[in-house]
């Protein structure tokens, strides 16, 4: 009798053992699993996936994206920012800090007239479809502040829903409060998140911006310039701005690009120029939007 109780006690312990295992989990409760080396190839997957079929479900066919800075900030808080600088300057007007402080407080004051712009595009985005629930047409942005907070705030301004696709960094990138809740979406990869940037994408807006913005430019002109994609307007919101970072002449005269390929592009300095431009584009093309 107590041969088999001590059995039947270290059966017991050992199913015990074997069920509480992370093995034993099945695979998609298993977060060690699901974050291993191994296992990226699904997550891949699921990272396209779930996007992908809430924007079906949404009955998005279309999209213009909108890229630029997540810095600018509109004018009335760049204006906050540069009088507080000016303030604090005033206390200790030898401070190098403060100095390079009120030139770069002054520069976005500058540059908030393209937060305006983006807003401005958002709202045209947002009346261009038949009604604030009909999403053939919708605007998408990367989701964070800045440029992308005010093209979703400007299609919110209108009632229409818009899309934003955040990225997890380490440093968390916070979704802006104008996304359409069902449409904002957390992507754990860049590739992934560029996918969708372009899989819909009948024209990219891009305004001025830094890295990020230019990382995503160019990788859209390569993959055009390379026939990897079919051609969309690309429209670059500030002339000038533009041609001090990007030197196209000069690549052209070092025969680094062919002469056609900088017709890729167009330039525009206001939300209505850009939008009239994309629907020319898509006119001369015979490619209509709606």
């Amino acid at each position: 009798m107590k041969k088999e109780l001590k059995k039947k006690t270290e059966t017991l312990k050992q199913i015990k053992n074997i069920i509480h295992h992370p093995n034993f989990e099945v695979a998609e409760d298993d977060k060690n699993f699901l974050c291993s080396d191994e296992a990226r190839g699904v997550r891949l997957q699921l990272d396209y996936l779930k996007a992908e079929v809430k924007m079906q479900k949404q009955g998005i066919h279309h999209t213009i994206v909108v890229f630029g800075s997540s810095r600018i900030p509109e004018f009335d808080k760049a204006m906050e920012e540069l009088e507080k600088t000016k303030k604090a300057l005033s206390r200790a007007p030898h401070s190098e800090k403060l100095i390079s402080a009120l030139k770069k407080a002054d520069s976005m004051v500058s540059k908030s007239v393209y937060y305006d712009e983006a807003r401005k595009f958002g709202q045209l985005i947002g009346k261009s479809g038949k009604g604030p629930d009909d999403c053939y047409v919708t605007l998408m942005t990367g989701g964070g502040p800045g440029i992308m907070e005010a093209a979703n705030r400007g299609a919110w301004d209108v009632g229409a829903k818009s899309i934003g696709l955040n990225i997890d960094l380490s440093h968390e990138q916070f979704p802006n409060p104008y996304i359409t809740p069902e449409l904002c979406f957390q992507f754990r990869y860049f590739a992934i998140r560029k996918l969708h940037f372009l899989q819909r994408a009948k024209a990219l807006v891009i305004f001025p911006g830094g890295f990020g913005t230019l990382d995503e430019f160019f990788e859209i002109l390569t993959l055009i310039q390379t026939k990897k994609t079919p051609k969309i307007p690309i429209v670059l919101i500030g002339e000038e701005y533009w041609k001090h970072v990007i030197d196209f002449e000069f690549l052209k005269e070092e025969d680094v690009i062919a002469p056609e390929d900088e017709s890729i592009l167009t330039y525009a300095d206001s939300a209505d120029d850009a939008w009239k431009k994309i629907i020319h584009w898509h006119k001369g093309n015979k490619t209509p939007l709606f």
